[in-house]
């Protein structure tokens, strides 16, 4: 009995590595420019169809196609951030949640038109069901831990890149007072899309590591972004590590309401959630402050 528990707790921990990759790119888009992004989920979606188009239809290797679609999708951020995003951004809030709004939505049918409705994956082999047996009974999943260590890996040098590099004291003094950071000779255009660049990784691994997991249809990004929104808000607007934390804390949340009963996995998180933020407003480990 013991064991079961320890197994579920663990599941929902490395659970909470996926989550953490969802919310990472939401957080440096918010951290970074203020802005919140309604198609982040539709572009996770967007990265897992990426996906299937290099490792089934191209049959490329799958550490090869998750390369491409990081790249790709930085490279796609970068533009849509420097020519399409920035113009939005300001003071008026709704344009930019307009914009993505509409974002989503052109995603979604266009997924929808390419790839039709049906449910897709792709196959990674023995590795999706492949376990590590720690003993007492105790099992955990190679391909869910392989995912909790890229997400860790990611986070912790873009904790670094935010802390030691002279790009990340340029996006902090952005965040921090865009107007004066300019006036100090920062591009704020050029800074806010390399931090889209950044974001725009986060969710390609995300979108890749999502489909090797379970299936995906067009129509899965706004739960996506659900996921993504409640991991950012558990551990505070801003902080990187905080995605960490609540993308633990809703992983272990679901796995054992989903242990309790079957139905329960998905409203455990969401309980979860709101018990956090009637406790902690604010998050577990907030870094922003409001201008």
């Amino acid at each position: 009995m013991l064991a079961d528990w320890i197994n579920i707790i663990v599941q929902g921990v490395l659970l909470g590595g996926l989550y953490a990759l969802f919310a990472a790119g939401l957080s440096i888009s918010f951290g970074v420019m203020r802005m919140i992004n309604i198609a982040h989920g539709d572009m996770i979606i967007f990265a897992s169809y990426a996906t299937i188009v290099g490792a089934s239809y191209l049959k490329l290797p799958m550490v090869l196609t998750v390369v491409l679609v990081t790249l790709v999708l930085s490279v796609m951020g970068y533009a849509a951030q420097r020519l399409v995003f920035n113009r939005t951004l300001g003071s008026d809030l709704l344009r930019p949640l307009l914009l993505t709004f509409g974002l989503s939505i052109v995603i979604r049918e266009s997924l929808q038109a390419a790839f039709s409705a049906d449910v897709r994956s792709v196959n990674v082999g023995p590795m999706k069901t492949a376990t590590w047996d720690l003993g007492a009974q105790i099992n955990v999943g190679v391909l869910p831990l392989v995912v909790m260590l890229v997400g860790l890996v990611s986070i912790a040098a873009l904790q670094w890149l935010f802390a030691r590099t002279r790009m990340g004291r340029a996006f902090r003094a952005t965040s921090d007072d865009a107007d004066t950071a300019s006036l100090m000779g920062v591009d704020r255009k050029h800074v806010y899309a390399l931090a889209m660049v950044f974001g725009s990784a986060m969710v390609a691994l995300a979108g890749a590591f999502l489909v090797m997991r379970t299936t995906v249809s067009p129509s899965d990004g706004p739960i996506r972004l659900i996921y993504a929104f409640e991991a950012v808000i558990i551990g505070g607007l801003g902080s990187l590590w905080g995605t960490v934390a609540g993308g633990v804390v809703l992983g272990v949340a679901q796995a054992i309401g989903a242990r309790l009963d079957p139905g329960w996995g998905t409203l455990a998180g969401h309980l979860a959630f709101l018990a956090i933020l009637w406790v902690r407003p604010q998050g577990l480990f907030p870094t922003t402050r409001d201008r």
